[in-house]
């Protein structure tokens, strides 16, 4: 079986006058090979000295595309293991301050990915008290009301009196009066108020574990909130001098893109690793809290090597990175080549190439699979 047909070249279509017996000549001037050979020229195919001939008509048809190198000065790259993290400008967390039951907010419970706004109620915390607690503030009520009527019947008296006692007992009657209203009032409100969860942050509800009734304790996370526009991306680097060195990174998101501020590094290490935090300047790009990322950081030393994308990279039969140079008009020859990230989309050649070399850019897995 040929390329030809590996590739689905579609068959050639008659046209008025012509005679489609025979097969149609080949595309690209060749020599006719000896009838014993068995083998037509005009199919792609792999040499004895492992380069590939291909026709100009698959070239096309595939579409191999390709594109001369030049040696340049790259930045030095190193491949760091990240994580995307929340902004601390742009995210929260809704904790409670007392034991108590779960209770509905105006709008009910929130869910996951709903959009709230700063200072929004999102629950009530009704606080748990004990039978033992909640009769010794009952009795500490009724003292106060005992209190404050002997209070409110003195500051009566004292005012009937005026002019006859010093007006200073007067003014402490009435400021006695009122001391006992506040602390009444404060206990009793203890007793009866519930405690409102607001959102600290405007942003999208990303965690949630609360459901109605639920008991809760004191600073236990019930709702976590973060803003998906300034998410961050946190990488751990072994080696604290590229701290300094560091210019611009980026990683990958599926098939996209996604280019990276360096915002600063810590000072402390963290498993024996210094961390980079970095923040994404590409919009539009799904990212989640806690998602690992690769990222590529790019630093202020430069080499020699050739620029290429990814797609021009592919493996040989012993597993080993190889790239397509377009030796000759219908001629590929694979190279072995050395390498190393630049960004998401392209890595930086620093063996196996020479400058003019023309290489293949678009198709290089089709040749690769030509046998």
């Amino acid at each position: 079986m040929t390329l030809a047909v590996a590739f689905g070249v579609p068959s050639a279509v008659a046209h008025e006058g012509e005679d489609h017996s025979q097969p149609a000549a080949a595309a690209t001037p060749a020599a006719d090979p000896a009838p014993s050979s068995g083998i037509d020229v005009a199919s792609p195919r792999r040499e004895a000295d492992g380069s590939v001939f291909l026709p100009k008509l698959t070239q096309y048809r595939i579409e191999v595309r390709t594109r001369v190198v030049e040696a340049s000065s790259i930045p030095v790259t190193v491949e760091l293991a990240g994580r995307v993290v929340a902004d601390p400008n742009a995210g929260g967390r809704v904790q409670p301050t007392q034991t108590g039951r779960i209770e509905a907010g105006p709008e009910g419970l929130p869910v996951l990915g709903q959009r709230v706004t700063k200072g929004e109620v999102l629950a009530f915390v009704e606080p748990s008290i004990g039978s033992l607690e909640r009769a010794n503030r009952q009795s500490e009520l009724a003292a106060l009301d005992a209190q404050l009527a002997i209070a409110r019947s003195r500051a009566a008296r004292y005012e009937q009196l005026d002019g006859a006692i010093p007006r200073k007992d007067v003014e402490a009657a009435r400021i006695e009066v009122q001391s006992l209203l506040s602390r009444r009032k404060a206990i009793a409100a203890g007793l009866v108020a519930r405690e409102s969860l607001r959102a600290p942050v405007s942003g999208v509800v990303s965690a949630t574990s609360i459901v109605a009734g639920q008991i809760v304790e004191p600073r236990e996370v019930l709702i976590e909130l973060v803003d998906p526009s300034r998410l961050a991306i946190e990488a751990l680097a072994y080696d604290a001098a590229l701290a300094a060195e560091v210019s611009a990174a980026s990683a990958s998101v599926g098939a996209k893109p996604l280019e990276l501020e360096f915002v600063g590094a810590g000072r402390q290490l963290r498993g024996q690793a210094l961390p980079l935090l970095f923040r994404a300047r590409t919009k539009n790009v799904p990212l989640a809290i806690g998602q690992p990322l690769q990222v590529i950081a790019r630093t202020a030393q430069t080499r020699q090597g050739f620029a290429v994308g990814r797609q021009a990279l592919v493996r040989d039969r012993s597993g080993e990175h190889i790239v397509w140079v377009h030796e000759s008009a219908e001629r590929f020859v694979p190279r072995r080549v050395a390498f190393e990230p630049l960004d998401a989309d392209t890595v930086v050649v620093t063996s196996g190439l020479a400058a003019r070399d023309r290489v293949v850019v678009v198709g290089a897995s089709l040749l690769a699979q030509v046998r």
